[in-house]
């Protein structure tokens, strides 16, 4: 369920990198009114939804592509960035006193707090390489050494490519188009100045436009084979589980195109520009993904309570009872309260008062209802059993 405001989002992102392919900027999506757009992306999404059902071995193979090119593009961009100084010394840095270490200090205030969770949404991913832990020679001593190796290249990009942004963008006075057109700006920009034109935006936007759209099909079918394909008849109905001649989950399907379906639409009730809908839909899905690591640190917290009964197992990440358990309460308190906080709003509540009630609503009716889904999905199936018994 988490995975449903993630879906939504993508067709929005193919649409932005379409018009930077096709028109060198994002007026495809800037000219569309809200109810259009939503349509658009809505129909993106379906037709990506029925491709899907179909196989996806030739979008598996574009997608690895254009993530290894996204990854060389990133890796690109922050080299660029750095070595703009070097071919032009007397540069005027977009963000005053890069010098100065005041310059990276944020203001901890209310608005700072409610940022949080996209920091904990950013860095997650990294728990989906816990069913690989058994395939590892020596996993008590190689896995946390591989799990430090990426969180120090995931730091290093993070800080340098920050230094970049800050190079090319006034941390001081934010284009409020930042988080739809950001990256390919900055493209723009460095291409400027290492005068080749628009080449860079260009292979961005064909990357990303493949990216997004095979991340989208992987997405779509990657967790209904994972959780309908050998899930327990106790936790998960009968009709979800039904397949057509070809092996499709077909209910599953439909579930999840009903269901990412409302959620693209669902700006056209209360929001009326593209750059409050990215924001939206991009803190949304800061509230309700970091909302399923809340149940890992329970479990976390549930292990160390029966240190006796585990504490032999090959792989452990603290020997100690106590402080595990204690872990597992900041992780789960952490998260906690950074969803929370999320759910307030990024709109000023003076100048849009029905947007900013909107976008609270959604953000707090959102996550609650696709967590009551999950839970009532067991309900069912335990129903069903009982009726058949």
């Amino acid at each position: 369920m988490i995975q449903i405001p993630y879906l939504a989002q993508k067709p929005q992102t193919m649409l932005i990198a379409l018009g930077w392919v096709f028109q060198g900027h994002s007026g495809i999506v800037d000219e569309l009114p809200i109810p259009l757009l939503v349509t658009v992306c809505l129909a993106l999404f379906l037709l990506i939804l029925y491709i899907s059902t179909k196989g996806i071995r030739a979008l598996k193979f574009l997608g690895m592509i254009a993530g290894t090119a996204m990854f060389v593009m990133s890796i690109l961009f922050i080299l660029l960035a750095v070595g703009v100084p070097l071919i032009k010394p007397d540069l005027q840095l977009a963000t005053a006193n890069m010098d100065k270490i005041e310059t990276y200090i944020p203001k901890f205030d209310f608005s700072y707090f409610t940022t949080i969770a996209l920091l904990v949404f950013s860095v997650g991913g990294a728990e989906s390489m816990s069913p690989y832990v058994h395939k590892i020679k020596n996993p008590a001593k190689e896995f946390p050494k591989g799990m430090i190796a990426m969180a120090v290249m995931v730091g290093i990009c993070a800080v340098f490519g920050s230094l970049a942004m800050g190079m090319i963008f006034d941390s001081n006075n934010i284009p409020q188009d930042l988080m739809r057109n950001g990256a390919y700006q900055a493209f723009a920009v460095l291409g400027n100045h290492w005068n080749i034109g628009n080449i860079l935006v260009t292979i961005y936007a064909l990357t990303q436009f493949i990216g997004q759209t095979a991340t989208l099909a992987l997405s779509i079918d990657a967790p209904l084979q994972i959780f309908l394909a050998s899930a327990d008849e106790e936790y998960v109905p009968r009709w979800l589980r039904a397949r057509t001649k070809n092996g499709t989950l077909r209910n599953g399907y439909i579930l999840t195109g009903v269901l990412t379906g409302a959620l693209i639409v669902m700006p056209a009730l209360g929001l009326k520009e593209i750059d409050t809908v990215v924001v939206w839909m991009t803190n949304l899905n800061a509230i309700v993904s970091p909302m399923c690591f809340l149940w890992v640190f329970v479990a976390f917290m549930f292990l160390y309570r029966h240190w006796d009964r585990y504490k032999n197992a090959e792989y452990k990440y603290i020997n100690n009872k106590t402080l595990g358990f204690l872990m597992g309460l900041w992780g789960f308190a952490f998260t906690a309260f950074a969803c929370i906080l999320g759910m307030v709003p990024q709109i000023d509540y003076a100048q849009n008062p029905s947007e900013w009630w909107f976008v609270l609503i959604s953000n707090i009716i959102m996550p609650f209802a696709l967590l009551g889904l999950g839970l009532v999905l067991p309900w069912i199936a335990r129903r069903e059993q009982k009726q058949q018994a």
